[in-house]
C-alpha cells in the first residue's frame, strides 16, 4: 500500500503492517490508521505514522529504554479490545514531544502509552488513571544519567516488561 507523508515523502508499506487503532489517540480520534517507520538515524526513537493523514506523525519510544522500572496496569476490558491471548505480543510506546526551540526538554508521555499487539496489528492509547506517572516525563535528565554510567544509548535493550 502507498501512503503519502509529509515528512517522509511517498512510502510503500504492505498491507499486514497497518495498525488499526481500537482506540485512538486522544486529540486525534478521526484518524484510525498508522504505521511504525523505523530510522536508523533516530534510534531508539521511532515514528507512528497516519496513514489516513499525512500530516500526523507521532516520535516515539519504548519507554523501557530511558525508565527501566516503568511498569502499568493494564484492565482485562483493555487487553480483551486488543484481543491480546499472549503478553508477549504487545509492545508499549510512549510520545514524545521535542519543544521546536527548545529541544534539550523533550519529554514522553508516560502517563498515556500506546499499546500495540504486534500479532492483530490492534492498537489503543491508554490513559493511566491511578499511576504515578504524568505526560511530561524529561528524557535528557535520564539520557544524561545513562552516559554517566559508560552505557550506550545503541547499544541498550529495554527491559521485558512484567
Amino acid at each position: 500500500m502507498m501512503i503519502s507523508t509529509l515528512r517522509f515523502g511517498d512510502l510503500e508499506i504492505p498491507g499486514d503492517r497497518i495498525i488499526t487503532m481500537a482506540k485512538p489517540v486522544l486529540g486525534f480520534e478521526q484518524l484510525k490508521k498508522y504505521c511504525i517507520i523505523e530510522r536508523e538515524d533516530c534510534q531508539p526513537f521511532l515514528w507512528f505514522q497516519s496513514v489516513d493523514n499525512p500530516s500526523v506523525a507521532f516520535l516515539m519510544v519504548n519507554p523501557l529504554f530511558f525508565f527501566e522500572d516503568y511498569r502499568i496496569e493494564v484492565n482485562p476490558k483493555e487487553i480483551e479490545e486488543l484481543r491480546v491471548d499472549d503478553v508477549h505480543t504487545v509492545e508499549t510506546y510512549g510520545i514524545v514531544t521535542i519543544p521546536p526551540a527548545d529541544p534539550a526538554n523533550m519529554s514522553i508521555n508516560l502517563q498515556g502509552p500506546i499499546l500495540i499487539n504486534t500479532r492483530t496489528r490492534l492498537a489503543k492509547q491508554l490513559v493511566l488513571v491511578n499511576s504515578s506517572y504524568s505526560i511530561k516525563h524529561y528524557l535528557m535528565k535520564d539520557l544524561e544519567a545513562v552516559i554517566a554510567t559508560g552505557q550506550s544509548i545503541e547499544t541498550m535493550e529495554p527491559a521485558v516488561p512484567v
